[in-house]
């Protein structure tokens, strides 16, 4: 198939031809040659992370009405001096503000079409939903959805297009897409059944060979997170490293560590670029190609009404007419006020992924008295949001827990516990996994977790103890150990985000103070 995109031709595959790490790749058409001694101008534009945030915050900042403004600018100023624009996505299209979370991210997606994407890295956060929602996304979207490892075991082939290759004025330019192999860990389960994510840098080592055959250029738009100097930590390996391993890639348009590449990494030759989250910037990367050499001309990340010094983008108009009735379904779906606090409850990434927080003691200690659980414990990665000082309304809550999960909990021995413990208790900072407790004090030091009491009493290893958690952890996400086939498993069917509601209006006013995390000594 063959469909023309901002005067340039974008060519599917059609035909079988190779296969990677198991997985199909389809041929796309033959490449044609670019003319000698002409210089062809490319610009990329990037966005990633953008996590539901279709419509400007409460303070005028971000949101795609905006972001087009300045897309629109730019494209006119690039094809005024003969050159063209590919406009792409790291992923992370869903999960992160209720208005977009309750309506499926139609509305992100319908923005998106209206925007120009040209393709999209599928993020983990794609598969927060049930696998019907992804389908539809997919449907709506009009730009492919780009991942060459993800593989549908039913078929041994890609579940989505592995690249797409756009014939700009002769130049052959591809773009792959890839998805952390994190994912597993950090989706409920249930929605991968029968998907299987292979390591993306064998995936790309026997791609990119066949793909310098068919192409100029070759993009990557990756959803795996820039760790400097390969330093991934806990996390899977990322963009760095796969611009190592894998020889030929000319620029890596990233995501999923959500930072703010103002300068490219360069690695291996091949330049690795990043738009920190939530549309606050649209990256801009000027390429000049000529007799096969290729340029990087300027880079820059273009603030959009973040709130700084710089100046103020209007909103497109097509855009707001678009997005203001989601907009306003999606605000009489939130506006319910359920509560105040005294002082602001810690839910950022670089907080609730690092120590235990005061939110992290408040929602376990929620889990706690709607299910009557000894103890409670809670992954950082499940807390996505702060709260603000002051007034709580529905919105913040179902801000801070987007993904629907169900509360659950099960019983076991003092000594199941603690074998459970020596797993979950030691999962490292600066990862999803990090655990937040209530009702049960512990000392960790390294590896090893000692001094277990609950209830102010040493743990008694003979002892039947229940534990509440949400069906994300029950079901081994972030490789807690699973425990649904536990004989005392039980998930309530609460839904996280009406447990945490109901308490903080049971509870109100609440005073921070009260959730000071406490028990746990990490040495």
């Amino acid at each position: 198939m063959q469909m023309l995109r901002h005067g340039m031709k974008l060519f599917t595959a059609t035909a079988l031809t190779i296969s990677i790490s198991g997985c199909s790749l389809l041929q796309i058409q033959p490449k044609t040659s670019y003319q000698q001694d002409k210089t062809y101008k490319l610009t990329i534009l990037h966005t990633n992370d953008h996590h539901g945030r279709f419509w400007q915050d409460t303070k005028g900042r971000y949101g795609m009405a905006a972001r087009m403004t300045l897309v629109n600018q730019i494209r006119e100023e690039v094809q005024a001096k003969d050159g063209n624009v590919l406009l792409l996505s790291g992923g992370d299209i869903n999960t992160g503000v209720p208005e977009s979370d309750l309506q499926d991210a139609v509305p992100d997606f319908m923005g998106m079409n209206l925007l120009g994407y040209d393709a999209m890295a599928v993020g983990n956060h794609e598969f927060d939903n049930p696998r019907s929602i992804l389908e539809m996304q997919a449907e709506l979207a009009n730009f492919p959805f780009l991942s060459a490892n993800i593989i549908d075991d039913k078929t041994g082939k890609t579940l989505f297009e592995p690249y797409t290759i756009f014939d700009v004025d002769g130049l052959q330019v591809a773009v792959m897409g890839l998805t952390t192999k994190d994912t597993p860990k950090q989706t409920s389960p249930g929605n991968l059944v029968g998907l299987t994510f292979k390591e993306p840098m064998v995936v790309a080592s026997k791609l990119v060979p066949e793909l310098k055959k068919k192409a100029d250029i070759i993009i990557a738009t990756t959803h795996m997170g820039h760790y400097a100097d390969a330093n991934y930590g806990a996390n899977a390996p990322g963009d760095v490293t796969l611009a190592r391993s894998v020889d030929g890639i000319d620029l890596i348009v990233g995501g999923h560590s959500q930072d703010p590449l103002f300068k490219p990494d360069h690695q291996n030759g091949t330049y690795i670029v990043q738009a920190w989250e939530w549309g606050k910037f649209v990256g801009r990367a000027d390429f000049e190609f000529k007799n096969g050499d290729l340029k990087l001309v300027d880079y820059r990340l273009i603030a959009v009404n973040t709130g700084n010094t710089e100046v103020l983008l209007a909103q497109d108009p097509a855009m707001l007419e678009l997005l203001s009735p989601y907009q306003k379904k999606g605000a009489k779906m939130v506006q319910e006020k359920v509560g105040s606090v005294d002082q602001r409850l810690l839910g950022e990434r670089k907080e609730v992924r690092f120590e235990p927080t005061n939110l992290g003691t408040l929602l376990t200690e929620a889990f706690m008295v709607k299910t009557g659980a000894d103890f409670a414990v809670m992954n950082g990665g499940g807390i996505r949001a702060s709260i603000e000082e002051g007034e709580i309304t529905y919105k913040d809550v179902l801000t801070v827990l987007p993904f629907g999960n169900t509360l659950s909990t099960v019983e076991m021995t003092g000594q199941e516990v603690l074998d459970y413990l020596a797993v979950v208790a030691i999962k490292p900072a600066n990862s999803g996994a990090f655990a937040h407790f209530s009702g049960i004090e512990m000392t960790i030091n390294g590896g090893n977790v000692g001094d277990v009491k609950v209830a102010g009493e040493k743990i008694d290893t003979g002892k039947i103890y229940k534990m509440a958690l949400l069906s994300f952890s029950a079901e081994g996400g972030d490789k807690y150990p699973k425990l649904t086939d536990k004989p005392g498993y039980i998930d309530t069917g609460f839904v996280d985000a009406d447990v945490l509601r109901e308490y903080i209006k049971n509870n109100s006013p609440l005073k921070a103070s009260k959730f000071k995390p406490e028990g746990v000594i990490r040495l």
